[in-house]
Parts: structure tokens; C-alpha cells; sequence
């Protein structure tokens, strides 16, 4: 299964992550964020990191701003994690692959959510609704995917911690498991906001490969 670990900021953590089983690095280019990538990374810095998949994630930024940030970072996908439209997501599609993020809650129809957004996105995201934007590291309740077609390949995220291993390996073999492509790990892998605890990384992407293919 492949996982990304968003919200990095430390250099050298990020190139031990291919190490430790990891698919995806996350960096968060919202500047109300904790875990900001510039408060730590230059464009530079980022650019040169070439052994993982780097996604830039961006709360309704101008789309001529993201654009600009996938070439100067080199970003290989972009999360996009506010209020953006359908046609906004559409004009980034066009350059480079679009993750598109719900924050869901428990009374929300997850069809019609994602329905305005089938093609104009590549994959989606569900995480957890919460005050303002971004990961708010709370439980998300995955069965609240259950009644919903999705019909995309999709990240799961919501304030996965290590010992959700096997809550996400019963998910995993559930008909709405059959679409998701990665897990989406923070907060609760951390020492500080964007340090990550890196033994944690590599304990839960171990058992979980071991647990779900």
C-alpha cells in the first residue's frame, strides 16, 4: 500500500523516506500552516529532491501561483485542499496531476460532493471536516465511504495514527477499498509539527504492508 507523509519540513527526513517504504513526501504550501514548507525549505531545496514523489498541497491559492510553484519545486502533484472549483481544478489539470481533497463530515453525501469533480481531478482525498483548513489530525469515520461510489482511486487521510493498522486493513477489503490508492499519514507521526518521528514512519509502513496489499 502506498503511503504519503504530508506536512514535511526537514530536509533530510525527506530523503529518508524512500527508505523506509514511502511513496509520496506531502509539502504544505499554505502559509497559515504549522508545518509551512518555507518556513524551512527553499524552492531550491525542494527542487533538488528527486528519489520521491513530491505533492505540493495549497488551500485556494491563485491558480497562476500553484503553476508557478510546480516548476520551481518540480512538484509531481498537487493537493488541492480549499474551496476550489470545479473549473479551477480543471485548469491545473491540464499541467500536472490534481488530488482533490473533501473535508467531510458525518452528514455528508460523499456522491454528491464529488460528483462536480469526477473530471476534473485525477484522485480525490477525504479527510475530516474541521475549523479552517487543512489536516485538523481528528479521527476521521471511514464509514461514512461505505454508502458512497466512488469511482476514482483515492487517498485516505483523517488522523491515521500506528495502531490504525488493522481498522485500515478491514477497510481495505471492503467494495470502497478496491479505489484506494494511498494512505495520507501527519500529524500523529510527529515530535513537533512537521518533525516527523521517523521509527513511527517506518513501524506502521512495515505491518502495513505486511497487512494490506
Amino acid at each position: 500500500m502506498r503511503i504519503k507523509v504530508c506536512g514535511m519540513t526537514q530536509l533530510e527526513q525527506v530523503e529518508r523516506l524512500p527508505d523506509l517504504g514511502i511513496t509520496f513526501a506531502g509539502f504544505i504550501y499554505y502559509s497559515k500552516s504549522p508545518r509551512y514548507v518555507f518556513r524551512h525549505l527553499t524552492t531550491s531545496q525542494i527542487k533538488k529532491i528527486n528519489k520521491i514523489n513530491k505533492v505540493g498541497v495549497f488551500v485556494n491559492a491563485p491558480i497562476e501561483d500553484v503553476l508557478h510553484m510546480v516548476d520551481e519545486c518540480r512538484l509531481h502533484m498537487v493537493q488541492l485542499h480549499g474551496d476550489e472549483s470545479p473549473k479551477y481544478c480543471e485548469k491545473i489539470a491540464d499541467y500536472v496531476s490534481v488530488v482533490k481533497a473533501f473535508r467531510i463530515s458525518d452528514d455528508d453525501s460523499i456522491e454528491w460532493m464529488i460528483k462536480p469533480f469526477m473530471d476534473v481531478s485525477d484522485m480525490f482525498m477525504f479527510d475530516t471536516m474541521g475549523a479552517g483548513y487543512g489536516g485538523t489530525g481528528k479521527k476521521l469515520d471511514w464509514n461514512i465511504l461505505d454508502s458512497g461510489n466512488i469511482g476514482k482511486p483515492f487517498f485516505l487521510s483523517g488522523g491515521i495514527q500506528p495502531e490504525d493498522i488493522s481498522a485500515l486493513t478491514e477497510f481495505s477489503q471492503k467494495p470502497v477499498g478496491k479505489s484506494l490508492f494511498a494512505i495520507d499519514i501527519n500529524s500523529k507521526f510527529e515530535t513537533s509539527p512537521g518533525v516527523k518521528d521517523l521509527d513511527k514512519i517506518e513501524n506502521f509502513a512495515r505491518s502495513l504492508n505486511t497487512n494490506v496489499s
